[in-house]
């Protein structure tokens, strides 16, 4: 059985992915407790699939009879930034994973590949890449020379921190345990610094509710009013824990099997308006950002533009105060005040959405001068012509 993993790890590089290991598919109590609590705490905001899934994710038998294998498999994404496109209102950062067709897509033919090689061996196997109910991080803290950092990512002295993982469960005997790798963080604290939003807790588990990657890709309706000004410049997920990390720094530009793309590193925030959903799943169904659809990324490309202080997107805010979504125009009235563009701000409190008008009423209220009292008449003194 050992020659049957040797065989599927050469064929895993051969495929692309950069990084192997095995281990045994038992569930850990103290990984599964952890995982409960971090649920148990709220941590994992709106997304309650995952606690749906808990059962699964602590007994993988439930998705593999008869497993007792796990090939741990990763790919790097850590991308040298992107060229600016011309055209268009370019503002916002997007993490770098999405800056790739999607990697579900790219990734399931080589899980297919490697399952069907395995059943050429007479060895039953299934792939998941992070839509399936496995607990990845665990499973290549234990597979992978790396550790779990304090910001909660998988970090690997070669790799850093920009590692995309998938998982092929076999039905092969555990393999012997790898030794544990130490724990390089060291007394470093730089994620945590980095992190606008304190969102990265000390049992280094993340706050969903607070976490800007799970605020712009997972959270539904409008962004929570208090942490719009900490999400800056960030379209589309965030990699400030990541980036900042003295492993990512040093491992630098390693990426092989994903080709970036600069239009979904500096996507063209107009493509957002102006289109229905079918549309915007036609331009960016094969990508990440259909995940928040495209009132999500409308959303996030208002928001963009009410952080920037340069002024910059005008033609953004414009389109945003009549879109169809009221989740994009209540953004809108909160950027107008950002801007202190009052007269827009005040148009949008006859919005029929009440939701809308509440946030005009209240930007209106908060940004102005006199700020304080209840707003009564407009005020032209934008600093943007």
């Amino acid at each position: 059985m050992s020659d049957a993993r040797a065989h599927l790890t050469t064929l895993a590089h051969d495929l692309g992915f950069e990084v192997t290991g095995w281990t045994d598919a038992a569930p850990r109590p103290a990984e599964v407790a952890g995982y409960q609590d971090w649920l148990g705490s709220g941590r994992h905001a709106g997304m309650d699939y995952l606690t749906r899934q808990l059962p699964r994710r602590a007994d993988l038998s439930s998705s593999l009879a008869g497993v007792g294998s796990v090939l741990v498999l990763g790919v790097s994404h850590a991308f040298a930034p992107q060229p600016m496109p011309v055209g268009g209102v370019r503002l916002g950062r997007v993490a770098r994973y999405a800056w790739t067709p999607d990697y579900h897509a790219q990734l399931e033919p080589l899980l297919e590949r490697l399952k069907q090689e395995a059943a050429s061996l007479g060895v039953r196997a299934r792939g998941y890449v992070d839509h399936g109910p496995v607990m990845e991080r665990a499973l290549a803290g234990r597979a992978f020379p790396g550790w779990q950092g304090r910001s909660g990512m998988l970090l690997s002295t070669t790799l850093g921190a920009f590692t995309t993982l998938a998982a092929l469960l076999t039905d092969l005997p555990a393999p012997p345990e790898p030794p544990t790798h130490p724990d390089r963080c060291g007394t470093c604290r730089r994620c945590i610094a980095a992190c606008p939003t304190d969102a990265i807790g000390p049992d280094r588990l993340i706050d969903a509710r607070l976490c800007l990657s799970a605020l712009t890709i997972e959270h539904r309706g409008p962004l929570p009013w208090e942490l719009r000004p900490s999400l800056g410049e960030w379209l589309f997920g965030c990699d400030l824990c990541s980036e900042i990390c003295p492993w990512s720094v040093r491992a630098g530009s390693l990426a092989k099997l994903f080709v970036p793309d600069p239009q979904l590193a500096r996507p063209d925030l107009l493509r957002f308006f102006g289109c229905s959903e079918r549309e915007f799943q036609r331009q960016f169904g094969h990508t990440a950002f259909a995940r928040p659809r495209r009132k999500g990324m409308a959303r996030n490309a208002v928001n963009v533009v009410g952080n920037d202080l340069a002024g910059r997107g005008r033609e953004v805010l414009r389109l945003a105060s009549a879109d169809p979504a009221w989740e994009v125009r209540e953004a809108a009235a909160w950027a107008w005040g950002q801007w202190q563009v009052w007269s827009e701000a005040e148009r949008l409190l006859h919005d029929p959405q009440p939701e809308v008008a509440a946030a005009a009423r209240r930007s209106l209220e908060e940004c102005s001068p006199d700020a304080g009292g209840e707003w009564s008449s407009p005020d032209e003194r934008s600093p943007h012509p």
